[in-house]
């Protein structure tokens, strides 16, 4: 076995004195870093609009990556991107005109279903109405609530303008999303290599930038397969149950699901009420049927996918989660994972090399429990290599 060196013990004094020092400098250094995030996100919430689509453009960027590292193998590169880029557009469009053309024949549906339980039948109160006054609500309250409907719905009509303007920006918005995606596919190869030149040596080969790309691009790929897979299962269990406009439903659990944790429990909610127009019955069936669904992506399949790409506590993409949505809005909340693992991995990062330049700073035990200090020349540490090989 090798002999390692000694340890050198501290006094009992210097030792206490040690172990204030290194708890201030720990205060302080949590201080100076809430200071730090603090004054980051002030920042970003006057840039937020452009920092999102260099964010989102370079998750696209990561999730196509792969795909066009394989062309890459039989055409060159250029060409290699833009099939890549047509590629993914022709099965987006394919999905898109698929599930518009469906959805929208549910959604005619869905409305007319409204409108008969909105509309008086022969005189009498509609079927909405009649199950309302069931229920304890007076025909005053009814009425009321119909004219703050009607109310809104006409200020919603005057503020077409501004719906349309959105739109406009929404879509100049994906135009400027697209070409930063194919400028990042272009030049991904050039940047890392800009980053990993320009990193301090111990980061340089195989710390930030493979862990950036694996928490980045590990999570845009399985928060995709993990909404597909989602998707798909409230789609077909909802049409096995019979219950009205399946496909927009697992259309909307799709969308959804790229909000952690959150959006299957409220795409559950929204299908277990609408299935109760089908009676108790089939609601619970549909009930139990989510908390199946949920607990095979909240327990089994999603940590699995995402958990170990974005390295992440429940509690921090918790706590991430809300942070994102009350300072960013819904974009924050997508976002909120990714972003959340790349700040704890730079964190660990500089803790690390911290610790690396101030082991006096830091106490160590030895066999017996005794307190020690940490020697700062790695020849105190480790013995001669010949001792060593020796004693082996």
């Amino acid at each position: 076995m090798a002999i390692i060196g000694r340890i050198p013990r501290l006094p009992r004094d210097e030792v206490t004195d040690l172990k204030w020092r290194r708890r201030r400098d720990i205060a302080l250094a949590i201080l100076a870093w809430v200071g730090v995030v603090a004054v980051v996100f002030w920042g970003a919430a006057h840039i937020i609009r452009a920092l999102l689509l260099i964010v989102i453009a370079a998750l696209l960027a990561y999730a196509l990556a792969p795909g066009v590292r394989w062309l890459e193998k039989y055409i060159p590169r250029p060409f290699a991107i833009v099939a890549m880029c047509l590629l993914s557009l022709a099965i987006l469009g394919g999905i898109f005109y698929f599930v518009a053309i469906t959805a929208l024949h549910q959604f005619s549906s869905l409305s007319r279903f409204f409108d008969f339980l909105l509309s008086p039948k022969n005189g009498n109160r509609s079927p909405l109405e009649q199950t309302l006054i069931s229920l304890g609500i007076t025909p005053d309250q009814i009425v009321q609530v119909r004219q703050q409907v009607v109310t809104r719905a006409e200020g919603a009509v005057g503020s077409a303008l501004p719906l349309i303007t959105g739109v406009l920006d929404f879509l100049l918005d994906m135009v400027v999303v697209a070409v930063f995606t194919i400028y990042f596919l272009i030049d991904g190869a050039r940047i890392e290599g800009w980053v990993r030149s320009n990193l301090p040596e111990q980061w340089r080969a195989n710390f930030l930038v493979d862990t950036l790309q694996k928490i980045v691009g590990g999570y845009i790929r399985g928060q995709l397969l993990l909404a597909v897979m989602v998707g798909l299962l409230v789609g077909i269990g909802m049409a096995l149950f019979h219950v009205p406009y399946a496909l927009l439903l697992g259309v909307l659990a799709f969308i959804l699901e790229f909000i952690p944790i959150l959006g299957t429990l409220v795409s559950g909610a929204i299908c277990t009420l609408i299935a109760l127009t089908q009676g108790w019955l089939i609601a619970l069936f549909v009930l139990i049927y989510f908390i199946v669904v949920h607990v095979l992506e909240g327990d089994i399949i999603g940590p699995r996918i995402v958990g170990e790409a974005v390295g992440l506590h429940p509690i921090v993409s918790i706590a991430a989660l809300i942070a994102g949505s009350e300072l960013f809005g819904i974009w924050g909340a997508l976002l909120a994972s990714p972003i959340a693992g790349v700040l704890q991995a730079l964190l660990i990062a500089f803790w690390i090399e911290w610790r690396h330049t101030h082991r006096d700073q830091f106490t160590l035990t030895d066999d017996n429990g005794a307190v020690a200090i940490a020697p700062t020349n790695k020849e105190e540490i480790e013995p001669d290599r010949t001792t060593r090989d020796l004693n082996t």
